[in-house]
């Protein structure tokens, strides 16, 4: 099994290629999507979150307000520390059962936006790092996410910074041109991903 570490800065397009890895057929883990399961209605997760926030957290379907909570959390480090305590021991449980069902040749890729952050490189075989210059990811949480200009900026300044993320990579995927070309970077990461899945499962190197 080769364990592949798949970040990037919000906005820089880390989704766009785990799906790409997925189609190729990596055994995709994804945090985020964990992160939301782990605080849905009725989960302990979600009543922690309550507990510490507060009822103002939630909407009124009753599922997490996840845009309020980040306005709470993304300007107070604290805060959001006190969010990641109760949040990423649950999410950390869950990709471990999930990691644990994939074949021992798989390329399994866990998609996790805050390798940098929290210095979870070293649990990975290897690290890829998705980027964008700032601009570019700004301008895509404006127009796509429909953020504020503030809410973005909170966003992106409560992550590590982008020279921090590119020190821990061991592979970068470009995402700043055109979908065309990030179909051809994905093509020869999943290349690159299997020759080294395969030295790991037999011990030979391939040409």
């Amino acid at each position: 099994m080769l364990r592949v570490g798949l970040t990037g800065g919000i906005g820089a397009g880390k989704s766009e290629v785990s799906k790409r890895l997925a189609a190729q057929g990596a055994v995709v883990i994804d945090a985020d999507m964990i992160a939301r399961e782990v605080v849905a209605p009725g989960t302990d997760g979600l009543a922690a979150v309550i507990d510490t926030f507060g009822p103002e957290v939630l909407g009124p379907d009753g599922e997490l307000d996840q845009i309020r909570l980040g306005d709470m959390v993304f300007t107070d480090k604290q805060r959001l520390a006190t969010l990641n305590a109760i949040v990423h021991p649950r999410v950390g449980e869950r990709m471990r059962e999930l990691e644990e069902r994939a074949g021992p040749g798989s390329v399994v890729v866990h998609d996790v936006p805050l390798i940098a952050e929290n210095g979870l490189a070293s649990a990975y075989d290897l690290v890829v790092v998705v980027d964008v210059p700032p601009r570019i990811q700004l301008d895509r949480l404006v127009r796509l996410r429909g953020m504020t200009r503030e809410q973005a900026q909170a966003r992106m300044t409560a992550q590590a910074s982008r020279e921090q993320r590119l020190a821990i990579a061991d592979i970068v995927v470009d995402n700043s041109g055109s979908l065309a070309e990030l179909d051809r970077q994905a093509g020869e990461l999943w290349s690159e991903l299997r020759r080294r899945a395969l030295i790991a499962a037999t011990g030979e190197a391939t040409a």
